[in-house]
């Protein structure tokens, strides 16, 4: 099979789901730019719950991953569709950092910083 064709396969099992993408990657922008332009870094700011919370997204990817692609977890026997869950699961995971991390500085950060005045 060439490249070609193999693209084209997959652009015509992502073409229904084409609009979720492209949602979820203008959420994850817009919340990036936001929390960016409010003084976010990424690694400079530290929230337990949000790290937990993506975890608890990634892993709940085991269950809706394949309910979501009309298969069940069972079907998932050799080596390789474990791999591919599993890589599913760590990127829903990573996406799901992406956009909560700077959703709960938005949410948690203050609004102003007081500054010291000396007498």
């Amino acid at each position: 099979m060439t490249i070609q064709g193999a693209l084209t396969i997959l652009m015509y099992a992502l073409a229904p789901f084409l609009w979720l993408i492209v949602g979820a990657v203008g959420v994850l922008v817009v919340v990036q730019l936001l929390a960016r332009l409010r003084g976010y870094r990424t690694f400079h700011y530290r929230c337990l719950g949000a790290n937990l919370a993506a975890l608890a997204v990634g892993l709940s990817g085991l269950w809706w991953i394949p309910a979501f692609t009309n298969s069940r977890l069972g079907y998932v026997t050799t080596l390789f569709d474990w791999v591919a869950m599993i890589g599913a699961v760590v990127g829903l995971a990573i996406a799901a950092w992406l956009v909560l991390h700077p959703l709960s500085y938005l949410v948690r950060a203050p609004r102003y910083v007081r500054v010291k005045e000396t007498p």
